[in-house]
């Protein structure tokens, strides 16, 4: 199943999709609207799917709407750094022992299509595309058993602001600047993917290949950052997981290659069974 969330002026609806159009999940769970959101679906898909089948619903008119962040207002957006030996050698990093940690706020969340604010000319700002994962159940020390926590997967783009992620040993303010983690197109429930490990990502600027990898080379795995973050903290229905970007960033090229974000530039992640994320930054 793919979870959309659609936005029409300040209302946010939450939709399945169905035959390539969309279903209001308030319709069937005989909701509200806008007492709907993700918290609603984590428990209840197995309703959701005997209502589809039931045939007994109609379609959401979304002539004039545009895409909500798919991940909705997590609690915890916690990101993954230096996760692909090939971007840790093309950054001049170690590989690290444990996974290195940190997190965004609910302000850099953006969605499909939306507009991507670069606010100052010096902010060196480049891209990350991202497998996320998105927990749907409460999850501390899980141990081996991480794969009943994971809700779905979607896709994100860790934009950074290289000038501020270096001006300190802390990542945070050049992590988490307005709209810097747009995330979408939707959520798409584990069931639908075979092998979350096994899938390939690609980042386009303009048009142009810059990343091209596979969800295999990642250094830590998913059920790994799963086991160890919940070793230590609590995960929660709705926290979302970034799990780390491949080779590939401005940041690795050369000094005469580098050519960071600028507006007018275009921004497509795509990963396998999940779709593209667009955005365009001004």
């Amino acid at each position: 199943m793919r979870f959309f969330r659609l936005k029409a002026g300040r209302k946010v609806s939450l939709a399945v999709e169905v035959e390539g159009k969309y279903v209001s999940v308030a319709e069937l769970l005989n909701k509200q609207e806008n007492e709907t959101d993700l918290a609603d679906v984590f428990a209840q898909v197995s309703l959701i799917k005997t209502e589809l089948k039931r045939g007994n619903y109609s379609y959401l008119d979304v002539d004039h709407s545009s895409f909500a962040p798919a991940v909705g207002n997590p609690e915890k957006i916690i990101c993954v750094g230096l996760n692909y030996g090939s971007h840790i050698l093309e950054t001049e990093k170690k590989v690290p022992d444990n996974p290195v940690l940190f997190s965004k706020y609910s302000n850099s969340l953006a969605g499909h299509l939306d507009n991507i604010k670069i606010s100052n000319p010096d902010l060196k700002v480049d891209y990350e595309g991202e497998l996320g994962i998105i927990i749907g159940k409460t999850a501390r020390n899980v141990g081996d058993d991480f794969d009943k926590y994971v809700f779905g997967y979607f896709i994100g783009n860790d934009v950074s602001a290289r000038e501020l992620q270096y001006r300190t040993s802390q990542y945070l303010l050049g992590k988490t600047l307005d709209g810097f983690y747009p995330n979408g197109p939707s959520i798409v429930t584990k069931e639908e993917i075979p092998d979350p490990q096994n899938m390939w990502i690609k980042t386009k600027v303009n048009g142009e290949v810059r990343q091209d990898s596979n969800t295999k080379n990642m250094i830590f795995s998913i059920g790994k950052l799963i086991s160890y973050i919940s070793e230590y903290l609590t995960l929660k229905p709705g926290d979302i997981i970034s799990t780390g970007t491949p080779e590939g960033v401005v940041m690795g090229m050369k000094d005469k290659e580098k050519h960071w974000l600028k507006p007018g530039d275009t921004v497509e992640v795509s990963i396998e069974g999940l779709g593209t994320l667009k955005n365009r930054f001004i």
